[in-house]
């Protein structure tokens, strides 16, 4: 059997308990369940400080640990299963579960309910926690104190995932990243359907081989909504023509004719479109 290693906990000394007999590994372990109690850390392939992110993790997501070595866990992420090494620091006890989820942009932790107080950081959206009580226009957490109509229940869900993505033109591109301070071409597709309640794989290359359903290649009758593939990138169509993408040419979340985005890839050597996709956004 072939394994996708980013989606699998195995190594050559170590694998996941419930892959015996599927892998080889000297040993396997069970895991132990927690969650990340900082506002966003890289996941990296590898456990060193300049490994290049693999994709970001935001404050409340939920992980399984299958190793720990000199201030790094070697995790699985439990909402797209993707393997990596994040700063063990970060890492706290998977109870108590978010309440919530920020659904602003970023929206600043304070040490108290007080708009005048230094923040403590900040969350970006997607990010989730458990909100102990209300404080006037604030929201208690174990983080901090969050703005509380930045909030909102886990179960809420956006109408329309592009309206979401559109609110993160601007934003810089960052391989990997999933926050509003940097963030990807998946990474955006990923964390703006999950906004609207939508589960989608985290790579391009995954989402083009299964999220939704397929459009014919030259489609003529793209809409809001539909994804549009090349090798290593993806966009979103706001309508029939425009595309919103965060991408390594501009170095931003862009809004531009799909003509135009078509036309420069290609010219740039990286090919032609290579699917399109509609999701299902009535999951």
């Amino acid at each position: 059997m072939t394994f996708d290693p980013r989606l699998t906990p195995a190594r050559p000394d170590l694998a996941a308990a419930d892959l015996r007999g599927k892998v080889e590994a000297e040993r396997f372990v069970e895991g132990v369940r927690r969650r990340l109690i900082v506002p966003a850390t890289p996941l990296k392939r590898r456990p060193a400080p300049d490994a290049p992110y693999e994709t970001e993790v935001l404050a409340g997501e939920a992980l399984t640990v299958y190793d720990e070595e000199e201030g790094w866990a070697w995790v699985q992420l439990e909402a797209d299963g993707y393997v990596g090494w994040v700063s063990a620091n970060g890492l706290g006890p998977a109870e108590p579960a978010p309440t919530h989820r920020v659904r602003a942009l970023r929206s600043f932790l304070y040490p108290g309910p007080s708009i005048k107080a230094e923040p403590l950081g900040f969350l970006s959206m997607g990010a989730s926690v458990p909100v102990t009580r209300l404080e006037g226009n604030f929201a208690a957490t174990p983080l901090g104190f969050v703005i509380a109509r930045h909030l909102v229940p886990l179960t809420a869900r956006a109408d329309d995932f592009v309206a979401v993505a559109e609110e993160f033109l601007g934003t810089p591109y960052l391989w990997g990243g999933k926050s509003s301070l940097g963030i990807d071409c998946s990474g955006l597709v990923q964390l703006t359907l999950a906004m609207a309640g939508i589960a989608a794989p985290r790579d391009s290359d995954q989402q083009a081989n299964g999220l939704g359903q397929p459009l014919p290649l030259e489609s003529s009758e793209l809409r809001r909504g539909d994804l549009v593939f090349w090798k290593g990138h993806v966009g979103i169509m706001r309508d029939a023509t425009t595309l919103l993408h965060a991408n390594g040419h501009h170095m931003l979340t862009v809004s531009e004719p799909l003509a135009e985005a078509r036309a420069r890839i290609a010219a740039a050597g990286a090919g032609p479109v290579t699917g399109m996709r509609r999701p299902d956004t009535q999951a």
